[in-house]
């Protein structure tokens, strides 16, 4: 595997790409206003995509309303507020996998499965869905 500045090449994110990765990861990717979330209303085009993606790719582990199963953590975690876990921490997270750090779910695998475009559209459809439903407290009750 061939890195540059800790980007993987052969999942399609060149230098230049995960430049504008880490600028929308800071920067929460929208001028838009938010609400009491934090979070921007996300553009529906993009939502309605991730709405089809989500349960395919996600709601296995993570719940078809997002709120988890015995197998991974709600969405709607504060833990996932984006000053917490931002955009940039769930595209690497499904294209790179990550260790278990706030739960007891164990490791979540890659996706390799999903382009570029996919994980934008998921990760707008789950921000959409925080923006709307809220968030939960950690730990769960």
């Amino acid at each position: 595997m061939h890195t540059r500045l800790g980007i993987d090449r052969r999942r399609g994110i060149g230098l230049a790409g995960g430049v504008a990765l880490l600028i929308t990861a800071c920067a929460g990717g929208s001028t838009a206003a938010t609400d009491a979330t934090g979070i921007a209303e996300q553009d529906a085009q993009l939502v309605e995509i991730g709405a089809g993606l989500y349960p395919a790719n996600c709601a296995e582990c993570h719940g078809t309303d997002l709120r988890g199963t015995d197998k991974g953590p709600s969405h709607l975690s504060v833990v996932y507020e984006p000053n917490h876990h931002g955009d940039g921490a769930f595209v690497l997270a499904i294209q790179r996998g990550v260790r278990s750090h706030h739960w007891p779910f164990g490791d979540m695998e890659p996706d390799e499965g999903l382009t570029q475009e996919d994980v934008t559209a998921i990760i707008a459809y789950v921000r959409e869905q925080q923006r709307i439903q809220g968030f939960e407290p950690y730990p769960p009750p």
